[in-house]
């Protein structure tokens, strides 16, 4: 792993005082190139007078063809895992001259790792040539399980406030080791560049542990391990869907990918629900950049501040709002249960130093009591007046569930129930709501008159809320309604399971008409399908969705009893149009025996593309972000 000398350099290296390096061991045990005062910091290099003039060399100003931040693009390989984006001005540790720059990583399951991707700060005009790469059990020590110098290709390249190029350097050149699932530590070294000039590794303030030979512990620094951890992907697509983002295990926790939802840019935005750097939850934001790339704004820490995020809306305003565990623990019978809040998430202010820093929390209501409201918060609509409308499965006058209005008012938020559920005709646990273009508030809750769930309908009039059960599912076949949109003309649309055909899918509408609701469906082809997921409707009519079907192993259908054989699910994404002869049904894309749970939130562009998630499938099994174009 390292020579006498380096071994040395490690134990007696340097001494800072006042942001000046003084080397304190003969030169004579340091290699030639070590002999220079080279600092551990590229931010010291850039104060002193060798190096400063370097930096900003006469007439040759360093490139701000990309003035944000370098990123990491689509490397090819399988993301084991990833710490975050590269910052570029922060600061940035010397990787060569003697010095051994240490960052943590867990490997979720066995792998094999084939592949890097980090953030190196090069002097103007200096190309990064090798790195010698090591993992190992301890920082730069303990059992070595790969050590070897690679050769990068470095681009998204731009110039930081000290002069400094920042580069996406990647390599895809090594056979590396193959591990268990457990946490190691990556080590960078040795490296070279056509100068024999210092590099250093970007800094991001990820949620790794880094160590420095010469310092000890440091912020973490920006790096992806890619390689091949021989789990199955999922995805057996016909070559119309593309994958634009694998979860990682830290980014995803167990499986909680959840849905996405569009700005007028045409940014993604979602949430996890376990992951993140406290586990309570993540929230992140997909956007192009030479490619699909994930910032991620925030990390819940769970408690008072909230954390397992029921996924998000996007305001008027751009910032962001949604529903949480958390906030007062002050529900239940023995007020030991936390009630549930409102987050909003939104930008750092311009003094921010890059477009990629961390959004700010903030939390616009706390739910107080369960009569208040409790349980699972649902934000679900946001109007031009930027008032909030949700659900809260459990709480309320009668415990069965609430529908409420958030209004902004001289900077604090004022919260008023519209309704509380009886748990009797009305139903019980809304789980949607969404604001009609009518005013009126549309949604879907359990139980009802046939106990199978409703389809419901608020109307304000005078400061009140009327509701109006416009469905109740249950007594002809249909049950648990679903994933509720409305068109431009005022219909809404659903989606329903059905008890015929050994448990088919249908989808429902409630048409508008002079005389009120008019229910109608359209069973889809039960060779198909057993469930659908959910539904998102385009500006002409069109409906698109998820679903599968249950299958046994060898082919044949499933008998009606869940319990008969061993089962695979053939997955689909669909497309459901209407004209003058009725309902038509086509498979967009085909995903085989696998199981895509896509049951969060789709969202469409401008162009027709379909976006959506998987709860998980992907390079790491963790989940993924996916877009199908027409």
């Amino acid at each position: 792993m390292q020579s006498q000398a380096q071994r040395l350099i490690s134990l007696f290296r340097t001494i800072v005082l006042s942001g000046v390096t003084a080397v304190l061991i003969p030169s004579a045990v340091l290699p030639m190139s070590a002999q220079n005062s080279v600092p551990a910091t590229a931010s010291q290099a850039a104060r002193m007078q060798q190096f400063a003039s370097r930096l900003h060399p006469t007439g040759r100003p360093a490139s701000q063809s990309n003035p944000t931040r370098a990123r990491r693009g689509s490397p090819q390989g399988g993301i084991i895992y990833d710490n975050g984006p590269i910052n570029g001005t922060v600061e940035a540790w010397t990787i060569n001259f003697g010095f051994v720059v240490s960052d943590s990583f867990t490997a979720g399951q066995a792998t094999n790792v084939n592949g890097m991707t980090f953030g190196a700060w090069l002097f103007p005009g200096d190309v990064l040539e090798s790195v010698e790469i090591s993992i190992t059990s301890q920082p730069n020590g303990g059992t070595t399980y790969f050590d070897q110098t690679v050769s990068f290709n470095g681009s998204n390249c731009f110039g930081n406030q000290l002069g400094y190029n920042v580069c996406t350097e990647t390599s895809n050149s090594f056979s590396g080791p193959q591990l268990q699932a457990g946490t190691y530590w990556v080590n960078l070294q040795n490296a070279t560049v056509n100068t024999g000039d210092p590099v250093s590794w970007d800094e991001n303030n990820g949620p790794s542990q880094a160590y420095d030979s010469s310092v000890g512990t440091i912020p973490s620094e920006s790096f992806t391990l890619l390689g091949d951890n021989g789990s199955p992907q999922c995805f057996a697509s016909q070559g119309k869907l593309q994958v634009l983002y694998n979860f990682t295990q830290q980014q995803a926790g167990t499986h909680s990918v959840a849905g996405v939802t569009m700005d007028r840019a045409g940014n993604l935005y979602g949430t996890t629900e376990n992951g993140g750097n406290n586990g309570a939850g993540f929230a992140y934001k997909l956007g192009r950049f030479a490619g699909w790339l994930l910032d991620p704004l925030f990390s819940f820490s769970g408690g008072n501040n909230g954390g397992q995020p029921t996924g998000v809306v996007v305001a008027s305003n751009g910032s962001l709002y949604g529903g949480a565990q958390g906030g007062i623990q002050n529900c239940g019978t023995d007020g030991s249960q936390y009630c549930g809040l409102v987050f909003n998430l939104r930008p750092q202010p311009t003094a921010c130093p890059t477009t990629q820093c961390n959004w700010n929390e903030k939390v616009p209501y706390r739910f107080s009591s369960e009569s208040d409201g409790s349980g699972t918060i649902n934000v679900s609509a946001s109007d031009h007046a930027g008032n909030l409308y949700g659900t809260t499965s459990t709480g309320g006058a009668s415990d069965q569930g609430t529908v409420f209005e958030l209004t902004p008012s001289g900077g604090s938020w004022t919260k008023t129930t519209l309704y509380s559920f009886t748990g009797g005709h009305d139903g019980y646990g809304p789980t949607q709501v969404l604001l009609g273009n009518d005013g009126n508030l549309y949604g879907i809750a359990n139980g009802g008159v046939f106990h199978d769930g409703v389809v419901f309908q608020l109307t304000p009039s005078g400061g009140e809320w009327t509701l109006l059960v416009l469905r109740a599912f249950g007594s002809d076949g249909f049950f648990a309604p679903a994933s509720l949109v409305q068109d431009s003309a005022g219909n809404l649309y659903g989606i329903a399971a059905f008890y015929g055909y050994y448990g088919s899918a249908a989808i429902f509408v409630l048409e508008k008409t002079s005389l009120g609701r008019r229910f109608s469906f359209y069973l889809v082809d039960h060779s198909e399908f057993d469930v659908l997921n959910n539904l998102v409707g385009d500006a002409a009519g069109n409906l698109y969705g998820t679903g599968y079907d249950y299958t046994t192993i060898d082919g044949s259908r499933r008998n009606p009893n869940p319990g008969g054989g061993q089962q695979t699910h053939d997955s689909y994404i669909f497309k459901a149009s209407y004209d003058s002869n009725g309902w038509h049904y086509e498979d967009l894309e085909f995903l085989g025996s696998q199981f895509l749970d896509s049951s969060g939130s789709l969202a469409l562009d401008s162009s027709g593309n379909l976006y959506g998630t998987t709860y998980d499938c992907g390079t790491s099994s963790q989940g993924t972000v996916w877009q199908l174009s027409p």
